[in-house]
């Protein structure tokens, strides 16, 4: 079954973490980097295409500006990552252009892909760039980012690149063999999961939460990831990076790491952009009878299930949509304002014009806006 997965994926994204990229003094290490532009290469050479999501900038910079510890403070980060990055794509051109290929560099922040024509524009430029035969290598741009435009970490980036690119797999290398039942660094006992078919709550707790000195990631977000990803209809192996050949033995189907699969009912790209992308920015508490009608039946909302709205928000921005009793279940892209869905709430849709004068349409949130959680 492992084989048959791997072998239909043509487009894949690769997910490189800051402690495989990186030695234990925190430099840059090449022949890592060497040994994956040898694997990028010969996937390429079997039909694949390759995009590139690495991490590694603030630790590539950090040493050169002397600082002995991860920087803590946001100025530092930047000023870690201006320097880094550029570091960091030289060696990614240097290693690529001994194997024939070119590397393409590509800065993001969480504002990129939020906006729907910005998102567009960059898958566009991604699909150039494999046409013309490049490997798009992508970084979140440290250099400019702050918390309210942050992916969080480049696990989550890699998810939702997944979606940006519609690839078909999603291989996240790390520095360990794959997703345990428990922690391996404290638990000798922790057994190594080889399938998950299902990211489940146990799953959830059992990845904990665990980081790094050098990343910003632990096992939580690798496999809060690759839950992202198994809603876009895409698979998830995670293994360990440091081991030679490891993508070339992975693609040939040989039983290493953890294959997290799919879910069969898969999110459109638009909506999983929705769920995933997008920062809500209020609530709309809905009764129970709204939640039966957007959980179970796929309709739209309609302001006469509307309760309640919480926090400010402008038509076309996302939002949390909530039930009686304040738990999420649903996301959308309202067409209303919070000022005017407050003076609409529990109203028909007929009767929108006449309170406010005008109208957008009979729904507050369409339903080909709406993500049912």
């Amino acid at each position: 079954m492992r084989k048959d997965i791997l072998s239909k994926a043509k487009r894949i994204v690769i997910k490189i973490g800051s402690r495989v990229l990186t030695t234990e003094d925190n430099g840059l290490d090449p022949a890592f980097m060497v040994g994956l532009s040898i694997q990028v290469a010969e996937l390429r050479r079997h039909g694949h295409e390759v995009i590139i999501v690495t991490s590694g900038a603030i630790a590539a910079g950090r040493p050169v500006l002397g600082l002995s510890e991860r920087p803590r403070t946001i100025p530092q980060k930047q000023a870690a990552a201006a320097v880094g990055q550029t570091r960091l794509m030289r060696a990614y051109e240097d290693v690529f252009a001994a194997q024939g290929l070119i590397a393409a560099q590509i800065l993001l922040t969480r504002a990129d892909l939020a906006d729907r024509m910005r998102f567009l524009n960059a898958r566009s430029t991604i699909e150039t760039l494999l046409e013309c035969g490049a490997v798009p290598v992508i970084n979140e741009n440290d250099t400019v980012v702050v918390d309210e435009i942050k992916f969080g970490d480049n696990d989550n980036l890699s998810a939702l690149v997944t979606n940006l690119v519609e690839a078909q797999l999603l291989v996240i290398l790390t520095d360990i063999d794959g997703f345990y039942d428990a922690d391996p660094r404290s638990n000798p006992d922790a057994r190594l999961v080889s399938l998950v078919r299902t990211i489940t709550r146990d799953v959830e707790r059992a990845a904990g939460s665990t980081g790094s000195t050098v990343g910003t990631g632990g096992m939580a977000t690798k496999v809060a990831a690759a839950k992202k990803a198994a809603k876009f209809g895409v698979p998830t192996l995670m293994a360990n990076g440091k081991v030679a050949d490891i993508l070339i033995r992975a693609m040939a189907g040989e039983e290493v790491g953890t294959l997290f699969l799919a879910e069969s009912k898969s999110l459109t790209s638009r909506k999983h952009w929705i769920a995933y992308t997008l920062r809500p920015q209020g609530k709309v508490i809905v009764d129970e009878g709204a939640v039966k009608v957007l959980a179970k039946s796929g309709r739209s909302l309609l302001p006469s299930g509307v309760v309640r709205v919480e926090g400010e928000f402008d038509r076309g921005d996302c939002v949390r949509v909530c039930g009686p009793d304040g738990a999420e279940f649903a996301r959308g892209i309202v067409a209303y304002s919070h000022k005017e869905i407050a003076l609409i709430l529990g109203h028909r849709s007929s009767e929108i014009e006449d309170i406010l004068g005008y109208r957008y349409g009979d729904e507050l949130i369409h339903r080909d806006n709406l993500v049912v959680l």
